[in-house]
């Protein structure tokens, strides 16, 4: 006979309430007690009734909580759409979804941040977060209180997270050393851009740059690094410093976002033949691209990385978390001014 939360109540000397909250990850039980439930459940074979799951998520209100940079950010618009595409196709669920913006990328904002998320009550959170120890301990607390939690768009593989929803960083970086290899297969002296080096996302793409330009045997220099926080007026002004202060410079590897100042110091420099390598169809990736200033662009499927994010935790809600989620990688696509439609 299959087992049931009245067996598991009896075999862990609790009362069935106590059962249920924690196999529908609700809070208000001790967290030693929770994961003693959870081990026998596991012992004793239970299978959740995922038609009898779903019934009762029509019943209850389902609540996620979505941690995202900078509303400033374009990048974010389509992953918001994504995000909110999944919110409309579970609403028959009782599913809802509240977003909230981390303005920086500094350790405090972010741990601040998921400590308030923490205190919502949310049935699962996905956060495109900073890879930081800090952070790291904040969000394995979260996991620690049987709240599944889902990184989007950059990973925090430390963390106690359920499973990954974004793009392959290192294939994404190395499949922009190939294209340049196409067209620019000379020696390069190179500016390479962050966003920031807590980003796991950020550090991955340059280090894949790099591995690609080695595996071409493509000769380089990295003649300075920048870390613009994403934002399109430090771009601007450390661009402009660096071009002139290092003549040089051939090429440009724009890691995350900061498109748009990037190129406007180049056309300000009038170095127009740099070669400029962006990510992305954000509107000034493709305004830059049209114009010829940027060669092509690598997309990550954003939408689908929103989408993604929402349905792998209320899957997981759904199987009870007995199945373990697999990551997620969306294709890395390249796009010239052709296909950029």
């Amino acid at each position: 006979m299959p087992v049931t939360i009245k067996d598991i109540a009896k075999a862990a000397g609790v009362s069935r309430g106590t059962v249920d909250r924690v196999l529908h990850n609700r809070p208000g039980v001790n967290a030693q007690v929770a994961e003693q439930i959870r081990e026998l459940a596991q012992k004793m074979g239970f299978v959740p009734n995922r038609a009898g799951k779903i019934l009762a998520a029509r019943k209850q209100q389902i609540k996620f909580g979505c941690l995202l940079p900078d509303k400033s950010i374009p990048f974010f618009d389509d992953v918001i759409k994504g995000i909110q595409r999944a919110q409309r196709e579970l609403l028959d669920y009782n599913v809802s979804v509240e977003i909230v913006h981390a303005a920086r990328y500094d350790t405090e904002t972010h741990v601040k941040a998921l400590q308030s998320m923490a205190k919502k009550n949310y049935s699962g959170l996905c956060v495109t977060t900073l890879d930081t120890p800090q952070v790291q301990l904040e969000v394995n607390k979260i996991a620690q209180k049987g709240i599944p939690v889902v990184s989007v768009n950059t990973d925090i593989p430390d963390s106690g997270r359920i499973c990954y929803v974004g793009t392959d960083y290192q294939r994404s970086g190395q499949a922009a050393a190939g294209m340049l290899n196409l067209i620019h297969p000379q020696k390069l002296n190179a500016l390479i851009i962050a966003g920031s080096y807590n980003i796991r996302g950020h550090k991955e793409r340059i280090k894949g740059f790099l591995t690609g330009l080695d595996a071409h045997k493509i000769e380089y220099d990295v003649c300075a690094k920048i870390e613009s926080l994403d934002s399109d007026d430090v771009s601007y002004k450390e661009t402009l410093r660096a071009l002139k202060e290092n003549p040089s410079i051939n090429c440009i590897f724009i890691a995350a976002a900061g498109v748009g100042g990037v190129c406007r110091a180049v056309q300000d420099c009038g170095k127009e033949k740099i070669r400029v390598l962006a990510f992305d169809t954000v509107p000034q990736v493709i305004k830059y691209l049209n114009s010829g200033l940027i060669d092509f662009t690598i997309d990550q499927e954003p939408e689908t990385q929103g989408y993604m994010g929402i349905q792998r935790l209320f899957s997981w809600l759904m199987e009870e978390g007995k199945r373990e989620p697999q990551d997620y990688i969306t294709k890395t696509v390249i796009k010239i001014a052709e296909n950029i439609d």
